[in-house]
């Protein structure tokens, strides 16, 4: 049996030449032979480009000053692919000339790497060619990947026929099963990239170290270099770099993927082939890489390492080969900028990767087999490392919104709520204790589907009495609903800073406690056992519990029903920053003040409503304010730098609301609307299920009924979740590395007069669309 394969493997890029080289290699060991199809568009490998701008001018003249060098990389790519490949003697031009040609191969097999991505071809559109629709034969997929999150509508038809004509289908990683899935309604599975198909031997064999280059580590550990693989800006990389460098003494050795330094004090290597990549790869004591081969090959080879992942996997990681890879592998703790981002020098349990990667190979094997020879395929290929044995499997790192239902209701207490690095609080499940329940899994709100509920009835609202308004964030509504649930007997719980400006949820009995639950703080709370102590009070009074949508559907899922007597209000909420983030600031405004902070507002309305402050009041009576966006603190809160990751993806921005009522400010209001309660805040307050209906109708409020329209307008939120800020991972990652007032001074730092302008007359649906761009 004869095997033409179609993927690239013509552009000197180390991952598309290892990977056809993989995947000739893995169909001849199972039996087929394999052949190449030549067949390439778009691809120029030529050292000199025709400079069409200032980046490719400059290109150009980094080739000619390392051209010797370059020269050299260019004629090892040849050589590899010439010695080791096997390509079709014919070089075809296009999808014509491959249909109407006299082919000898009984098996077409499409992949891998990104052959299904239809941006990258010049016309926008999928190439039919990788799709083997030039051939009448059997059709089989190993490991194409789409490249991007969604088809578009009008290429989906298309895709479906092509893929329709495959016997076999199988995906690089689990956003491409998705996408398989939908369009076709059949499953496939996520299976290895080739070049973990074949065992570190193979690559072993290939690798080549040239006189000159840097010295290998040696078999007892000692020497060794860090090398440093990236293919775009190390960014969250950078500080990994550093801190290896200065930690272990290593020389910092780069293989550039990028024409630019990424460590000042590096040793570039610019003439390295794919077998000097390998070498490379094999020799290094530590490897920090962007680049998902660069992964793979410091797996293969068995290396520390750290890998960065692009803004959108970090948001998404289904949508990323590199997340797929690891959690299959366990090793999702390699990727930097994440909170569960493994400690600088944390070994790694090679022996369990070991076991974990043989398994996924054999499987991934079997698919392969099962395609070339037409059988059906009955091993299934483990999607993710199994958890310990038993033991619950909770909602992940980047879905999990720190609720705290799991921990409340646990039965055992075998859950404790535990900062990670990014300083957000997630459950850790004690196998001692844990007695295998489930009741923790059962409760997750994440892990539950929420129906749909109806539309809200929406209003502008505002308190009365303007002393109350005045020290509110926005119109003082809560105030008016918790004095009315007080003056029922009720408890009143919601978030309030303790001495310290640590954020907890406390219980309210008095009216004149409510002034620390009033104004927006800016920070997630700490609930505690703040659930278990709303199911006690609900047994012999009324509640209203205040907090943000997860927080309210994770304290309905804790109790398992909506009790009559309880009353809760969801906030409209923008993403919550980090406790241990807000806890250094403090500190670090209490260092540079040499005075310790009393009470803090983020809010205040000093200058009116839609000009917020951010006020800091010290022990000694000394206070400061100024504009929010204009302090570091709130301007980095403003471009989304150090919310939890589950914010990014949030499930309740929508206008299926959890909680009885709804609250924020009233952005949607026109300037001639209610002009002169606009001067003193008014809140946008939405009435949710019928129980809050009943209620509403009993408060004391100012009010104005709007279409529900109008409350998006203003709040982009309630439609959709806010966007990851670019640097959200360089961030953490110098965040969990370095001194917290290095970290500030980078990124806390307020940026140039003309943005701060832009920002200050840009409407926040503008302000989104550039956050969206940028993300």
């Amino acid at each position: 049996m004869k095997t033409g394969l179609v993927t690239f493997y013509h552009i000197h890029h180390y991952g598309a030449l290892l990977q056809a080289y993989a995947t000739e290699q893995a169909v001849e060991a199972l039996g087929s032979e394999c052949e190449i199809i030549d067949y390439y568009v778009n691809q120029d490998n030529s050292l000199f480009r025709k400079p069409t701008g200032v980046g490719s001018a400059a290109a150009d003249a980094h080739t000619a000053l390392h051209y010797a060098r370059l020269k050299t990389r260019y004629e090892r790519f040849e050589t590899f692919a010439r010695e080791r490949l096997r390509i079709s003697g014919h070089h075809f031009q296009s999808f014509r000339e491959l249909r109407d040609g006299e082919l000898p191969y009984d098996v077409i097999l499409s992949g891998s790497d990104q052959i299904w991505n239809p941006k990258i071809f010049p016309d926008g559109r999928f190439d039919p060619v990788f799709f083997g629709a030039f051939s009448k034969q059997r059709k089989i997929a190993y490991a194409p990947s789409f490249g991007i999150p969604h088809i578009p509508e009008n290429m989906e038809g298309e895709l479906r026929d092509y893929l329709n004509s495959f016997s076999h289908l199988s995906a690089r990683e689990r956003q491409g099963q998705r996408i398989i899935q939908e369009i076709t309604g059949k499953q496939a599975p996520v299976v290895l990239d080739p070049t973990l198909l074949l065992r570190r031997e193979v690559w072993d064999a290939a690798a080549n170290t040239p006189k000159g280059y840097p010295a290998p580590q040696r078999e007892d550990g000692a020497g060794g270099y860090i090398l440093c693989y990236c293919i775009s800006k190390p960014g969250a990389l950078e500080p990994y770099i550093r801190r290896l460098a200065e930690e272990t003494g290593l020389p910092v050795v780069q293989l550039c993927g990028i024409r630019q330094k990424v460590y000042g004090k590096a040793g570039c290597i610019l003439d390295a082939g794919p077998s000097e990549f390998l070498g490379l790869f094999r020799g290094a004591s530590y490897v920090c890489t962007n680049s998902f081969h660069g992964t793979v090959f410091s797996i293969q080879f068995q290396k520390p390492f750290f890998t960065a992942v692009a803004p959108a996997e970090l948001a998404e990681p289904e949508a990323s080969r590199t997340f797929s890879l690891l959690d299959t592998l366990g090793l999702t703790d390699r990727i930097v900028g994440k909170g569960d981002t493994a400690g600088l020098t944390d070994p790694i349990v090679w022996t369990r990767v070991d076991a974990r990667l043989e398994t996924a190979r054999q499987a991934s094997l079997a698919y392969l087999r099962a395609a070339l020879t037409g059988a059906a395929c009955e091993e299934s290929i483990p999607d993710s490392a199994p958890a310990a044995e038993g033991m619950p499997r909770l909602a992940s790192h980047t879905r999990c919104t720190g609720c705290s239902a799991c921990m409340n209701g646990c039965p055992m207490d075998a859950i404790t709520m535990e900062r990670d690095k990014e300083g957000f609080a997630y459950p850790v499940v004690d196998s001692a204790k844990c007695v295998r329940c489930g009741r923790c899994t059962a409760i997750c709100p994440i892990l539950r589907e929420r129906p749909a509920s109806p539309l809200p009835a929406v209003f502008a609202a505002w308190n009365r009495d303007d002393g109350i308004r005045r020290d509110s964030t926005s119109g003082g509504v809560f105030s008016v609903l918790a004095e009315y649930i007080l003056e029922s007997g009720g408890v009143v719980f919601g978030a309030a800073m303790d001495g310290k400006q640590h954020l907890r949820h406390i219980a309210c009995f008095r009216k004149e406690d409510l002034w620390r639950l009033r104004g927006t703080k800016y920070v997630q709370s700490d609930l505690g056992d703040t659930f278990r102590e709303v199911k006690r009070w609900l047994e012999v009074r009324p509640v209203l519990f205040s907090g943000t949508p997860c927080q309210v559907d994770g304290l309905y899922q804790y109790l398992g029903r909506r009790p009559e007597n309880l009353t809760t209000c969801d906030l409209i909420c923008h993403g919550v920053p980090s406790p241990g983030v807000w806890e250094d600031m403090v500190q670090s405004i209490e260092n540079r003040k040499h005075k310790t902070l009393q009470a803090v507002r983020f809010r205040n309305k000093v200058t009116g409503w839609k000009d917020s402050h951010f006020t800091t009041v010290y022990s000694d009576g000394s206070v400061d304010s100024a504009p929010l966006i204009r302090t570091e603190y709130g301007r980095a809160f403003g471009r989304a730098l150090f919310l939890r990751p589950s914010c990014h993806r949030c499930a309740y921005t929508s206008m299926s609301r959890v909680g009885d009522f709804t609250l924020g400010d009233f952005w949607g209001l026109k300037p001639d609307e209610l002009p002169e309660q606009q001067e003193r805040g008014v809140s946008l307050l939405m009435v949710n299920t019928p129980h809050g209906s009943h209620l509403f109708d009993q408060l004391p409020l100012g009010r104005k009924s709007f279409p529900m329209e109008r409350a998006v307008a203003g709040n982009p939120r309630l439609a959709s979740p806010i966007g990851q800020a670019p640097d959200r991972s360089a961030f953490f990652a110098a965040y969990a590395l370095e001194p917290f007032e290095e970290v500030r001074k980078t990124y806390f730092r307020l940026p140039p007069v003309p943005v701060r302008l832009a920002a200050r007359v840009l409407s926040a649906e503008a302000k989104e669309k550039i956050r969206k761009k940028l993300g």
